[in-house]
């Protein structure tokens, strides 16, 4: 058997003559557990506030979204439409626009986006379950579908026949227009339902039908914006990715539902390793007790350290034992402080401990990568810790 493993265990095993020493290892074991269980939990948490910050964009955006490289706009031709019926990997898709114009209602007016859609649109998007007021737009109609935002700005609500929203988007053209009036196509619409996803989503988009869109900003029958796609699961994206990319001749931008929201989710990334890197360095300072304990127990051991070298054992040897002893307390801290973060983790899952509002509990995810993360981070600085602390383990100490 390894000497050096087997007396590591002895001495994690025993109590040492010393009753200071026993405190101290004991403050030391303490601080692995809680700093690992603090780490799991905070890393959980975040896993939790990500998922729940992303789960509004992604109620409304797409798993690939094509748009023009060269324009707001372009042409789609049956034959391409024909082509994406056929790919695979495409569960479903939807032709939309997507333009600034100015809503009008009762002498109040805000600028923000109208969203023409066809009837794919609630398949590929599952708007419907965010409807806070009534119901989804009729296809070929006048109906919209507005914001929580937009409807508390106007005062609005919904099927009020007798004050229409209008929406006003500027004509095409270079200027030169006299009556301000002519410069603007008009059309008055009626609100049929009120959605609500996030405080920023319910004052951007009113939601319109395709051809309504398409005649308020003149544009022809197959001209779009831009086409929304639902993948089916498991689906190659990159293969989708090249094969639409064929059909366009590589004259679109596509981009998936991270790089939609490339900002939000590097600020979530972000902070997720800031918070790490501040519960390390908590992680730190805590095996600092480690370091203590065993350059004590080294300390107490002395004399039978002098022994073992004298029986032909190695400096090397000897340095490993405690070396051994430190990455063992601080793996098997580390495995006790994991089983109470995620009691702890699974405890809020399922009985919602604490709360953020009345309503909504703070978001946990138990995920393997967590574990995983936290036992690399804990066994690692539990071995540099140890290996600063053995050492001290020198034939001049021994001699």
């Amino acid at each position: 058997m390894n000497f050096p493993l087997y007396i590591a265990k002895r001495y994690i095993f025993s109590s040492s003559k010393n009753n200071a020493i026993n405190i101290i290892n004991r403050i030391a074991s303490m601080g692995i557990i809680v700093g690992t269980m603090a780490l799991f939990v905070v890393l959980s948490v975040f896993s939790g506030l990500k998922v729940f910050s992303l789960s509004f964009t992604n109620e409304i955006d797409p798993d690939l979204k094509l748009t023009s490289t060269y324009g707001k706009s372009f042409l789609i031709t049956p034959d391409q439409e024909n082509q994406i019926k056929k790919m695979d990997g495409v569960a479903s898709y939807t032709k939309i626009i997507e333009e600034r114009v100015l809503f009008l209602f009762k002498g109040k007016q805000q600028v923000t986006y109208v969203k023409g859609v066809d009837s794919n649109y609630p398949v590929v998007n599952d708007i419907r379950q965010k409807l806070f007021n009534g119901q989804w737009l009729k296809s070929d109609s006048f109906q919209v579908v507005i914001g929580y935002g937009l409807a508390q700005n106007f005062s609005m609500g919904i099927l009020d026949f007798e004050n229409p929203l209008q929406i006003f988007a500027p004509k095409p053209g270079k200027g030169g227009i006299e009556n301000p009036e002519e410069a603007f196509n008009k059309t008055d619409v009626l609100p049929v339902g009120i959605y609500s996803i996030s405080e920023e989503l319910d004052s951007k988009y009113v939601f319109a039908d395709l051809g309504l869109t398409q005649e308020l900003l003149m544009y022809k029958p197959n001209q779009i914006s831009g086409i929304e796609f639902k993948l089916k699961e498991n689906a190659d994206e990159n293969s989708i990715k090249k094969q639409l990319n064929s059909i366009f001749k590589n004259k679109i931008t596509l981009k998936n539902r991270a790089q939609l929201n490339e900002s939000l989710y590097k600020m979530l990334n972000t902070e997720n390793i800031v918070v790490y890197l501040i519960f390390t360095l908590v992680i730190i300072v805590a095996l600092f007790n480690l370091v203590g304990a065993l350059i004590m127990m080294i300390l107490e051991k002395k004399g039978n350290l002098k022994t073992l070298f004298n029986l032909g054992a190695e400096v090397g040897h000897l340095r490993r034992i405690f070396l051994l002893q430190g990455t063992l307390l601080s793996f098997f801290g580390g495995l006790i402080g994991l089983a109470l973060g995620i009691i702890l983790v699974v405890l809020q899952q399922q009985y919602e401990l604490i709360m953020i509002t009345p309503t909504l509990a703070y978001p946990v995810v138990f995920s393997l990568e967590n574990i995983l993360i936290v036992m690399a981070t804990i066994v690692t600085l539990g071995f540099a810790a140890s290996l600063i602390a053995s050492s001290r383990v020198s034939k001049k100490l021994l001699d």
